[in-house]
């Protein structure tokens, strides 16, 4: 295993990574979905120096590389312009399509539209953080990205930086100064990890506030200002619980809400007695 990367190169990294790119082609209907591995909450102690790789969570829309073709994390194909991945290997990669630090509407406009604008997607990259398909722990699957990315020789596709950090006070002065740049938090990668395509404890995300997803499954009338409006969001999270959703609604969100069987991601500080998360907050529409 080779010298750990120190957190000043991390910290540099924040500078360096600007938006640039662009991706290429979606084909036809994928054979369901690829079975990426998810990060779960980072929960203080969970920190392991001589273990874990940290870096930079990637506010955009989760992108995997089968080989052939650009897919979300569901197996739905991104139609993007040839020339983006013009030239990416024939092996899986998995990474965060992106447009630059608090640009997440941009990067998931981008995904979304059903003819791809060359000019949006020259504003974003491919930052690649892993490598499905390689049979070894992550201490070596990083060590293989980024020869793997310098390989394709273009400008939107690029390696995610990782360093280690020595303690978790450490982790947190790092996490402040992502945040302070407009980044979204960190995510550790445990090096003696296989890749692992479910929701995973050697994979895990910290940032200022927790999230999480639910399906919406029903929309309530508003009252007073927003009569005639929606007035929240009546959610069903993962074990069957509901909950409702009002506070982070935009006017045009109430005009237009999120559709039934949509998926959301809310925002949350901590649980109630019950399990429930305390002061959850509407983020935004899952764009895949």
């Amino acid at each position: 295993m080779p010298p750990p990367i120190g957190l000043t190169v991390l910290v540099m990294s924040l500078h360096a990574c600007s938006p640039l790119a662009t991706v290429a082609q979606a084909a036809a209907v994928v054979r369901g979905s690829p079975s990426v591995m998810l990060a779960q909450p980072y929960r203080s102690g969970a920190l392991q120096p001589a273990l874990h790789w940290v870096s930079e969570k990637y506010d955009g829309v989760r992108g995997y590389w089968d080989g052939q073709r650009l897919l979300t994390r569901h197996g739905h194909p991104i139609r993007v312009p040839a020339w983006f991945t013009s030239g990416w290997p024939q092996r899986a990669m998995d990474g965060e399509l992106w447009a630059g630090r608090g640009r997440f509407t941009a990067a998931a406009s981008a995904v979304a539209a059903e003819v791809p604008d060359d000019a949006a997607w020259r504003q974003m990259r491919f930052m690649v953080f892993d490598l499905p398909d390689e049979p070894a722990d992550f201490d070596h699957r990083r060590e293989a990205i980024l020869p793997l990315v310098r390989t394709v020789g273009t400008p939107w596709i690029e390696a995610v930086v990782h360093g280690r950090v020595a303690d978790e006070a450490e982790l947190h002065r790092l996490m402040r100064r992502v945040v302070a740049v407009n980044g979204e938090g960190l995510v550790l990668h445990r090096g003696d990890a296989l890749y692992q395509r479910n929701r995973s404890d050697a994979l895990l995300k910290l940032k200022p506030q927790d999230d999480a997803e639910a399906r919406v499954v029903g929309h309530e009338p508003g009252e007073g200002k927003y009569a005639g409006l929606v007035g929240a969001l009546l959610v069903e999270l993962p074990d069957g619980r509901r909950l409702r959703l009002g506070s982070g609604l935009k006017d045009a969100d109430r005009r237009r809400p999120p559709p039934i069987g949509a998926t959301v991601t809310y925002r949350y500080r901590g649980f109630h007695e019950s399990g429930l998360p305390r002061f959850a907050t509407f983020l935004r529409v899952r764009p895949d």
